[in-house]
């Protein structure tokens, strides 16, 4: 009997409200990729105590023990798959957790502008805080795989959206697997992956084929909301500035 091909897994660490589902799709369409969503997302409200929309639901469907989470997801890929796409918020990086696990990954981060963020958090949930959209936990991670000789690649939104095929052409040459058409497009509906939680939050990719270029919005925000994007803007800005930017050839600008 031959051996079970080790995975390439990809685990792309992002923050609410970004593009991390629409992600999902394009990488679960290749036909060679399983997919999994937000794994450690049932132990960080059971840790946490956080009141989220299907709170009860995440839990009681979902492990709760983080350690076998990471066992698992340092195990055989589901299905057999060449490739794993993990995708994950870096929120669940709660403190007591060991990060050692973490450098077994092809990490890849995932941000996008804190007052888009904040504005789309807000309507689903009615609080927010800097830590609940992750960017000080997406720094600190950085910054830990940086000290550990791991830089990932970071991908703004914005710019994604705006060339979706070239990043996902320099993406796929970073991880050594071939780009296939097959992530720019995707049917519409939900999927079995998709978390007990998607009704709550995935109402906008269950409608999408495809990524969809960036339209231009107002936002406008006060009290708390706005307070907490402009906490996260020093992070961004920092994210931002050492984002990976391509070409419409899709080479690369590490």
């Amino acid at each position: 009997m031959s051996a079970v091909a080790t995975p390439v897994r990809v685990a792309m660490w992002s923050g609410p409200r970004n593009i991390s589902t629409a992600m999902m799709r394009a990488w679960e369409n290749r036909g060679d990729c399983a997919v999994s969503d937000e794994p450690l997302y049932a132990h960080y409200l059971d840790r946490t105590g956080l009141d989220h929309p299907a709170r009860e639901e995440v839990i009681a469907n979902g492990d709760t023990d983080w350690q076998r989470v990471v066992a698992a997801l340092l195990g055989p890929a589901p299905g057999g798959a060449a490739v794993w796409y993990q995708k994950h918020m870096t929120h669940h990086l709660l403190p007591h957790m060991d990060h050692a696990w973490i450098a077994q990954l092809r990490n890849v981060l995932l941000i996008r502008d804190p007052r888009e963020v904040v504005a789309s958090y807000v309507k689903s949930r009615a609080t927010v805080t800097a830590d609940d959209i992750g960017l000080p936990q997406q720094i600190a991670l950085y910054d830990e795989l940086c000290a550990a000789g791991s830089p990932p690649p970071i991908i703004d939104a914005g710019d994604f959206l705006r060339a979706p095929e070239a990043h996902l052409r320099a993406l796929c040459a970073w991880l050594g697997i071939d780009f296939t058409p097959r992530m720019l497009q995707w049917p519409k509906g939900p999927r079995d992956s998709d978390g007990i939680w998607a009704p709550h939050w995935y109402a906008h990719v269950w409608e999408s084929t495809g990524f969809e270029a960036p339209v231009e919005k107002e936002i406008s925000l006060s009290g708390a909301a706005a307070e907490v994007a402009e906490e996260c803007r020093p992070h961004y800005q920092r994210l931002h500035a050492l984002r990976l930017q391509v070409a419409s050839t899709g080479n690369p600008a590490w």
